[in-house]
């Protein structure tokens, strides 16, 4: 059935909905993409659909605000098409996407074409970073804040070089951003004296850890605090993407939300939030016996006190988001050796699944879960009418089975590259429907691509 054309509206009954820091029984009521009611004895209420949660848990759809999903030039490993259905079946209903594609989104015009072909083949709703370079100043300054999440700076080169190292250059963007600037931040020079060292001195036979000790501490602090210095002087909204180490943890404030918005304990706004990614959450750099290149990234997976540092700086609010930095590769390439094999591991699909294995753990509240991967990214990139389970919202949605496990495994996995770093885990827990802007996008393990997702909007910072 082309449920979209056929379904105009859905009641959830005998849900247990996780949301603004409570768990409360309630019932659903979805129209025209967006909720209408909410309440407990909502089962007279007519609809096109009805669906017995049978007491699962119903959480608002995660927002990841740092994907890679390769479109265009590097479709051999992803497409916009193919990573959305993962993140669909992974309770992702929108996500923001980096601009080191091929060509780089250095330009309005480039940018545009990414926003064309994800309303043609996104199953989630979507928004993608302008890419800042060396000389593309006029082009990021006519960034519309209103329809783009963010400038996104490499001040540490990945994937793709857009690596920004020309520190008049950086001043300017600072001072004069249209909004966000979401930074990577590993000192480019360190990592580059780093790696031509143990070129020299291992060669090809490299010590099982040999990533965590080229992309160390010390590049990412330095950087990580040359951005921070940025933004308080020029009064710059900066958000650094993917902490790595307890060390930069230090930088960041704990922070408060009120009425959608960031702020710090004196009541003034939060310039500098942080992003932790589940990978370093889950793995060390332990891992490396095991994984190999298949858990190289950058930055780096880190020895062992690191993930529990950025753990509590997490519980503490001095982070503020949890994301996954999702960036697959073929299988192939990640078989490569150490020198010449690409960083970045395909997570999108699990990252609700880890974080609920740590609430399994008793180590984080769903409430917290919640927070982290839906209300405090909204309110942090400012997302108009998402994030939050409300009357009159998008009914992005995710119905979670705690009593059913998910097994990983390569046949399971949506990403194109077919393979996840989590191979052989059984999470306990199942995404068992996803509602993207109301649109029942996923059920039991089916998509319905009869309707795509939509453009992601902001209010002012």
């Amino acid at each position: 059935m082309n449920s979209y054309t056929q379904t105009k509206s859905t009641l959830l009954l005998n849900t247990r909905l996780v949301n603004e820091g409570r768990i409360q029984e309630t019932d659903v009521l979805i129209q025209d993409g967006r909720i209408r009611k909410m309440g407990k004895d909502l089962q007279n209420e007519a609809a096109d659909r009805v669906i017995d949660a049978g007491g699962k848990y119903l959480l608002p759809g995660v927002i990841d605000d740092q994907v890679h999903f390769r479109e265009p030039g590097l479709t051999h490993k992803a497409t916009i098409g193919s990573e959305a259905r993962a993140a669909v079946a992974g309770g992702v209903t929108s996500f923001m996407e980096m601009p080191n594609t091929v060509p780089n989104a250095l330009t309005q015009a480039l940018l545009e074409d990414k926003y064309q072909i994800a309303a043609r083949t996104s199953l989630a709703n979507y928004s993608f970073y302008m890419g800042a370079s060396n000389d593309n100043y006029d082009e990021v300054m006519r960034t519309d804040r209103e329809r783009v999440c963010g400038i996104k700076i490499f001040m540490g080169s990945s994937t793709g070089n857009m690596l920004v190292d020309a520190p008049e250059v950086l001043e300017r963007l600072f001072a004069g951003a249209p909004g966000l600037i979401a930074t990577h931040c590993e000192d480019e020079p360190t990592v580059r004296q780093r790696m031509a060292y143990y070129q020299d001195l291992y060669g090809d036979k490299v010590p099982y850890d040999i990533h965590a000790i080229v992309r160390n501490e010390e590049a990412c602090l330095k950087s990580s605090q040359f951005a921070s210095s940025l933004a308080h002087q020029h009064g710059t909204r900066l958000h650094i993407l993917h902490i790595s180490t307890g060390d930069e943890t230090v930088l960041f404030e704990p922070g408060t939300r009120v009425n959608g918005k960031i702020l710090r304990a004196d009541g003034s706004p939060k310039l500098v939030t942080a992003e932790a990614c589940v990978h370093h959450l889950w793995f060390d750099a332990e891992d490396y016996r095991t994984l190999g290149n298949r858990i190289k990234c950058n930055p780096s997976i880190k020895a062992p006190h690191h993930k529990e540092q950025i753990f509590r700086a997490l519980l503490d609010d001095k982070i503020d988001v949890i994301a996954t930095d999702h960036a697959p590769h073929l299988a192939d390439e990640k078989a490569q050796p150490y020198w010449q094999a690409p960083s970045g591991l395909p997570l999108v699909q699990h990252s609700l699944n880890v974080m609920l294995e740590f609430y399994r753990q008793d180590r984080i509240s769903l409430e917290r879960v919640v927070d982290k991967m839906c209300h405090a990214v909204a309110d942090c990139f400012q997302v108009r009418e998402r994030g939050y389970v409300r009357e009159g919202y998008w009914a992005d949605l995710v119905l979670v089975d705690l009593d059913q496990s998910t097994e990983v495994t390569p046949a399971s996995v949506h990403a194109r590259c077919g393979w996840s770093p989590f191979e052989g885990t059984t999470f306990g827990s199942r995404i068992t429907h996803t509602f993207v802007s109301g649109h029942l996008a996923y059920e039991g393990g089916q998509f319905d691509e009869s309707k795509r997702g939509e453009r992601l909007s902001f209010n002012e910072q």
